[in-house]
């Protein structure tokens, strides 16, 4: 399994980051974990060609992990002129909210007869789904219901585990999440303030051993959490950071 960082950044592009996206390939495959608003610029950048992904796979419907998805399919339809099957996953509502931000972002757009079929598939907390070769478990994240129910996800296949929280405050949900993954990208959104959807560096210190995984990876941090010189024990993700677990 292999993880590239597409975007690293919170929802105002601190630091010049893109807002998430996550490159996850295995197997042979490629599915886009969080596709954000400018996640289109981040896939042209890394030359990623769209026609070799098999799906998406959101955490929330937030716009800094989720907005990409209109121009990303409009770019299927009239760019990159895709014909192969295209997932669309996420948490409860996937199909309705995929709806929503399409006619939000290009009215019109949600009735296009699309040259490639779409399967919308939701993911719930303990209902394991397979995905682009892949076993993804969900777990329930505390952001923000009104963008949700936001998620954390397991994916797991080759031996190896990748564990990433999607946005969050601190939650026990976090435990059962990293227990015994190889890797955990963990958003660390502020360094001591602490708010109560985001989590803060402090916090996440605190709870650090009750976190059973050899590597934390502290990701969607805001301006001045990017402004911290300290070493720290956890690893700090970068657009275009791999990740191989």
């Amino acid at each position: 399994m292999r993880i590239t960082v597409l975007g690293s950044g919170d929802a105002f592009g601190s630091g010049g980051r893109f807002n998430t996206c996550l490159l996850v390939e295995a197997g042979g495959q490629r599915l886009l974990l969080d596709c954000g608003g400018s996640s289109m610029v981040a896939l042209n950048r890394a030359g990623i060609a769209r026609n070799g992904l098999c799906g998406l796979l959101f955490s929330h419907f937030h716009g800094d992990h989720f907005g990409g998805l209109p121009t990303f399919l409009l770019d299927a339809q009239f760019v990159s002129r895709r014909t192969a099957p295209l997932v669309v996953a996420g948490p409860a509502g996937i199909e309705a909210r995929t709806t929503q931000v399409l006619e939000a972002a290009f009215p019109g757009a949600s009735v296009n007869a699309w040259r490639f079929p779409i399967r919308f598939a939701e993911v719930t907390p303990g209902h394991p789904v397979a995905l682009a070769g892949l076993s993804v478990e969900a777990f329930p994240m505390v952001h923000d219901d009104r963008a949700g129910p936001c998620l954390g996800y397991r994916l797991s296949g080759g031996g190896k585990v990748f564990a990433f929280s999607g946005d969050t405050a601190w939650t026990p949900a976090l435990v059962g999440l990293a227990d015994g993954a190889d890797a955990l990208l963990v958003e660390c959104y502020t360094w001591d303030t602490q708010l109560a959807n985001h989590l803060d560096y402090r916090t996440l210190a605190e709870h650090r051993a009750e976190l059973h995984t050899p590597r934390v990876i502290l990701t969607h941090m805001n301006a001045a959490m990017l402004a911290r010189e300290e070493d720290l024990p956890e690893e700090r993700a970068y657009d275009g950071m791999v990740i191989e677990p």
